[in-house]
């Protein structure tokens, strides 16, 4: 694990706390992660927490694994090592937007328990809810409009997962 590096940036000692952002939107933030196979569901299911969440005032931001592979992680692979970035890029994302007091929807395969493990450590036990969205794989292969499954059986895709 890298060692933790000291904040000599003073000016974070004297910006506004989770807590008093927590209070002015009236809500405790978190982040839930929705981790499953491609296809599972996740984002569509996260898209309707949203929209609930949003109709009960609860100010939230939904990250998908699409939109941030376009984004700040348009230069990684699926290599381990790039998932691992890539998680790690997410959850210092996510860790932001919870201590901004946002709850912050996740939606990613984040298919190991050690690369779950890195989102925990950032983000913090306390403060990460993990929900796994449970499919089989021929409904997941039925539902891949990106044709996924079928490039990984057809060898063009490698560490897929």
């Amino acid at each position: 694990m890298k060692e933790e590096k000291e904040n000599i940036f003073t000016v974070f000692d004297d910006i506004l706390q989770r807590k008093d952002k927590e209070e002015l939107l009236n809500q405790k933030s978190k982040v839930i992660w929705m981790t499953g196979l491609s296809g599972s569901g996740k984002t569509t299911i996260a898209k309707g927490v949203e929209r609930y969440l949003h109709s009960q005032g609860i100010v939230n931001q939904l990250l998908d694994g699409d939109n941030i592979r376009v984004g700040i992680s348009n230069n990684l692979t699926f290599s381990s090592e790039d998932r691992s970035e890539n998680i790690r890029r997410i959850s210092e994302v996510s860790k932001l937007f919870m201590n901004c007091g946002i709850v912050t929807l996740n939606c990613f395969v984040s298919p190991t328990i050690a690369i779950r493990q890195i989102a925990k450590d950032i983000i913090g036990e306390e403060n990460f809810i993990e929900v796994y969205i449970n499919a089989s794989i021929e409904t997941c292969e039925d539902r891949d409009v990106k044709g996924l499954y079928q490039k990984a059986r057809n060898g063009e895709i490698k560490d897929f997962t």
